[in-house]
């Protein structure tokens, strides 16, 4: 038989389901367990037949339930306040609740101070009734009861025992009304989580019911919005379709709020003067705590199409990945990212996941974004992901949990985020992190949230996400097919992609492999999804780009000595060219190879020249010429 069958809880269509279920079963059950989204806000039908929906406490939505099964009163228990009855509005029915109170407790027994021996006391006089009253009796903030719920004091451990046993002899009641068969008197726990209570309290007892709370849907944030409406003015929502429209894009924009929370968006709102359209703004405010949006400012379109320019200057010889990331970062700019689908508004601003040979300038182009967006390369938060390689190390991202050490000092990446929602964000070889750890970035990659260790939400819907990874350089020798179409079998990994390939044949081998390391090695298929087409392959740095890396880099090193010692470097042409030639012979390295040569061939021996040598500023020192013996370097200086 279902719940909402005619015979069980049909007659409170219209109401939240947990309520329904709860109301079904007071014949059957004689303690219910509440846990989950406790302190919202939830949507009641109207009082007249035909009306607005109304938004209740969590509290006056079970005594309006009880009340319909013809309870008199509601007693209320917390740690700190001791009983209070419900409801205390003064009028009758408020009288009427403290009469049966009276009745029940008796008036020693509602003033006695908040402790577990009155607390023992009381529920066995509303469980196990002298009179025919229908009642409830709530125990507020129940988590806090027990110290820990696996190791109780002794007063703890007599406590809920006596629980236990006052689950299986409750006496159901019998009053005149709307259901006049036995029901319990239901005594409610209000727990953040059911582990908050012993286990043994629960199991295998099937007096206890234990219901989860869940938070609002889209459907429940939609008819909310409509009722929120009123606040700017508008009754009928139905018959306006801009009102409509701007109703469902806040209903949207809430994924992942409650339904108070809706109603705090709107104060807030109405406190800034921000209109019915403008509330997804006002839920951005609202999530990350800031007023001033980057991603709004003026200036920033102008940056970006300056970076067209710019970028590829910094970023050599890759203009394949270059503007594949510009078209992202614009997506990003004009808040289109994910626009195709339903539900995008709380993803990340912008994904990228950079893969191709080392040294090609992945980490560069992350700098070069962030430059851009922020107007300082330093400004982008790095995650070498080799230190997560363990299944545990996760906990540093997103903080231990309840009862580890370090659980108050929360998680590096989700404190960052909490700090300043605005930023981007580099995960650094993300294949060398644990499986267990990607598994959280899919939540981020989704829905553009994280809840840390503390319990508390992190949004990263203004955040750029940006992935560097080298898989795709080697694969298991089972795995690669030769360009001359012979298949090769063995042991070990080999060489997928060699300098000489083409850019399609290279972009093509590498975005397979990264598929099958997602798919075959992590069975982590759902994740590659996540990241779409937003996959950028890095090219072999060409000869042509060899050349203008090393010609910036030898730039560089003049500079740092002007400025270091005021002193004018020149090398000459032929000493030059060698030295060309050694740095730009072999590239597997990609540009960070040039970098490691220049610095063996030439900083290291310039160095130890210029050790020996009384500095005058001003002076000017030219390499003359440049030779080896062995693997030491040395420089002709005049």
């Amino acid at each position: 038989m279902s719940i909402d069958s005619p015979t069980l809880g049909g007659r409170l269509q219209g109401w939240p389901p947990f309520i329904r279920e709860l109301d079904a079963t007071l014949s059957v059950h004689s303690q219910y367990v509440l846990s989950g989204n406790l302190y919202d806000s939830f949507l009641a039908p109207p009082v007249e037949v035909v009306g607005p929906a109304r938004l209740l406490p969590l509290r006056g939505l079970l005594w309006e339930t009880l009340r319909s099964s013809g309870a008199s009163c509601m007693i209320v228990y917390d740690p700190v306040d001791g009983v209070q009855v419900y409801p205390d509005t003064g009028d009758e029915i408020a009288e009427e609740a403290e009469r049966a109170a009276d009745r029940l407790l008796g008036k020693r027994g509602r003033d006695e101070k908040p402790s577990l021996e009155a607390l023992t006391r009381q529920l066995e006089a509303v469980a196990r009734p002298a009179e025919n009253i229908r009642a409830a009796f709530v125990i507020d903030s129940a988590s806090r009861i027990a110290r820990t719920p696996t190791d109780l004091e002794p007063a703890e451990r007599d406590f809920f025992r006596f629980c236990a046993k006052l689950s299986r002899t409750a006496r159901p009641v019998r009053v005149p009304g709307a259901r006049p068969k036995p029901l319990y008197n239901p005594v409610l726990w209000l727990v953040e989580r059911p582990g908050d209570l012993p286990p043994w309290l629960t199991t295998d007892n099937e007096n206890i019911r234990e219901i989860t709370i869940p938070r609002p849907h889209l459907g429940d944030r939609q008819e909310t919005a409509r009722l929120l409406a009123r606040a700017f003015g508008i009754t009928d929502v139905g018959g306006d379709e801009a009102a409509a429209a701007a109703c469902d894009a806040f209903a949207e924009q809430a994924d992942g709020l409650t339904l108070q929370s809706m109603i705090e968006v709107t104060r807030l709102a109405k406190e800034r003067n921000v209109d019915l359209a403008d509330l997804p703004d006002a839920v951005r405010t609202y999530k990350l705590g800031v007023l001033d949006n980057p991603w709004s400012r003026g200036h920033l379109r102008r940056r970006v199409l300056e970076g067209e320019k710019r970028v590829p200057e910094r970023v050599i010889g890759q203009p394949q990945a270059v503007t594949k990331t510009l078209d992202i970062l614009k997506r990003a700019v004009l808040g289109l990212s994910g626009a195709q689908a339903t539900r995008s508004g709380s993803r990340p601003r912008g994904v990228l996941f950079f893969a191709g040979p080392t040294g090609t300038g992945k980490t560069e182009l992350a700098k070069a974004i962030t430059e851009l967006v922020f107007g300082d390369e330093s400004a982008y938060l790095r995650f070498d992901m080799s230190e997560f390689s363990a299944e545990g190390s996760g906990d540093r991202l997103i903080g231990s949990p309840p009862g580890y050490v370090g659980h108050e000092a929360g998680g590096e990446l989700t404190n960052a985020v909490r700090e300043d929602p605005f930023r981007v964000m580099l995960f650094d070889e993300i294949e060398k992190a644990h499986p267990r750890i990607l598994d959280k970035f899919l939540q981020i990659l989704e829905d553009g949230r994280l809840t840390d260790g503390r319990g508390n939400t992190v949004h990263f819907s203004e955040s750029i996400l940006i992935f560097t990874s080298n898989l795709g350089m080697y694969v298991p020798a089972r795995d690669l097919t030769t360009r001359d179409g012979a298949f090769s079998s063995g042991a070990g990994r080999v060489q997928n992609i060699t300098p000489g390939m083409t850019y399609d044949e290279v972009e093509q081998r590498i975005k397979d492999a990264v598929a099958d390391h997602f798919t075959e090695v992590l069975n982590r298929p759902e994740l590659l999804n996540r990241f779409g087409d937003n996959i950028v392959v890095f090219d072999f740095i060409s000869g042509e780009a060899a050349h203008k890396i090393f010609d910036l880099q030898f730039a560089n090193i003049c500079k740092r000595v002007a400025e270091e010692h005021r002193l004018v470097l020149a090398v000459k042409g032929d000493a030059l060219q060698t030295l060309r030639g050694w740095c730009t012979d072999e590239l597997d390295k990609g540009g960070r190879g040039i970098g490691m040569a220049l610095e063996s061939h030439f900083v290291n021996p310039l160095a130890r020249a210029l050790f020996d040598r009384e500095l005058v500023p001003d002076e000017r020192v030219t390499v003359s010429g440049i030779r080896r013996e062995g693997s030491i370097v040395h420089l002709e200086i005049q």
